[in-house]
């Protein structure tokens, strides 16, 4: 993709304005998974090293335009500062005279973080003004948050249009791996998909399936995907609104000649709780009123045959509920499994890179997404319009 990035600038000595992603989850101002954070060192080290005056800008949370106490990414200060090894300041606001004092007083290499630019009301409107304030603080503007690049918003687009921009190296790696995987992927190619909802993974195989070898369905989709084919689950959660789309795309696989793989045995459990008595059970076994939270051995077996063939494999949603150990064990081996191929292997979604790191084996994939949304917009061929920003510059 046509976009320039932090290496075709020079940043010595100079006002870098750097949107990044630093949602991450806080409990009594604690975070809890600082992975968006570690994500961006890489941008934020290169500047800070080529004696750039680094000014972060971020979100956290939904304030909805209003200042929210509770989602201040002020406890964020502190943990940045002890990653980087050195002290981290703060403006109280985003763009107004604290930021532009703050940035007036700054010297080369050092950083400041401004407050969360959701507490304007103009940030989810893009709007012109918050866009301009923005740019005025810097002398080049850096999106590293591709985790936001789906969202026409002020400190995404508008920013751009007064200040050179180019994106940052996380920017950069998400473009470039999602890109590769769906434009020239290494074949055999599969795709994993999990989690709850089938309407929210639909795009994804509609823009891939002509590209695909196998399609591995789990978790609750999974579930949904049977029950479309008339098995019965007992009180298994499946996606009532997604069964005629499951249909759908039964017949359309089968007619582009992939396979289709999805469970054939199930981890059943007689109620939703982390000590539930549990069993496994073939596909036409489920005891009334009994749920499916995991996918059974049979079943990871016939996934890792088709994984281990592949050269290109995209995991999106976990296999079962991961949060419980007990059900666990499917996604946990799948992303063994995936941790243990040579191809390109690319994982997106938050509960997923949870269970990777879950798992201990988040080193060992080719690319992490952190972008969520973005990153099943992206996958399913949807224009970004941040991305598009950084690409018309």
């Amino acid at each position: 993709m046509n976009m320039k990035t932090l290496r075709d600038v020079d940043v010595t000595g100079k006002r870098v304005l750097v949107r990044v992603d630093f949602n991450v989850p806080l409990k009594d101002g604690e975070i809890l998974d600082d992975t968006r954070i570690r994500a961006a060192l890489p941008t934020i080290t290169y500047l800070m090293d080529r004696r750039a005056r680094v000014i972060l800008v971020t979100h956290l949370g939904r304030p909805k335009g209003k200042v929210v106490p509770e989602m201040s990414v002020r406890p964020l200060v502190k943990h940045i500062s002890s990653i980087l090894g050195r002290r981290i300041m703060f403006a109280s606001d985003c763009g107004g005279p604290d930021s532009q004092r703050l940035v007036s007083e700054m010297n080369d290499g050092e950083v400041v973080l401004l407050e969360n630019v959701r507490f304007d009301p103009g940030e989810e409107t893009n709007d012109e003004d918050l866009g301009y304030a923005l740019a005025k603080l810097a002398d080049i503007y850096v999106d590293d948050a591709f985790g936001d690049s789906h969202r026409a918003h002020a400190s995404t687009v508008v920013v751009t249009e007064y200040l050179p921009a180019v994106a940052g190296f996380l920017m950069e790696k998400e473009v470039q791996s999602l890109s590769a995987a769906i434009e020239n992927p290494d074949r055999p190619f599969a795709i994993i998909l999990g989690g709850s909802k089938v309407e929210d993974k639909i795009s994804i195989i509609e823009n891939l399936l002509d590209k695909i070898d196998f399609l591995l369905i789990g978790g609750v989709m999974g579930n949904t995907f049977l029950k479309a084919q008339g098995y019965d689950l007992g009180g298994t959660r499946v996606d009532e609104d997604g069964l005629e789309i499951a249909r759908e795309i039964i017949k359309k696989a089968t007619a582009q000649g992939v396979e289709l793989v999805l469970p054939q045995d199930l981890v059943v459990a007689d109620k939703f709780a982390p000590d539930a008595e549990s069993k496994v059970v073939d596909i036409n076994n489920t005891p009334a009123g009994w749920m499916a939270l995991d996918i059974g051995p049979v079943t990871i077996q016939a996934f890792t045959e088709r994984l281990q063939k592949c050269k290109t494999i995209i995991w999106n949603g976990p296999l079962g509920v991961y949060e419980f150990d007990k059900f666990a064990v499917g996604t946990i081996e799948i992303a063994k499994v995936m941790a243990s191929t040579k191809g390109m292997t690319i994982v997106g979604g938050g509960d997923v890179v949870a269970a990777i790191e879950k798992a201990g084996v988040a080193d060992r994939m080719f690319h992490i997404s952190t972008g969520g949304g973005a990153s099943l917009e992206f996958l399913s061929g949807q224009k970004l319009p941040g991305v598009v920003a950084l690409t018309k510059k």
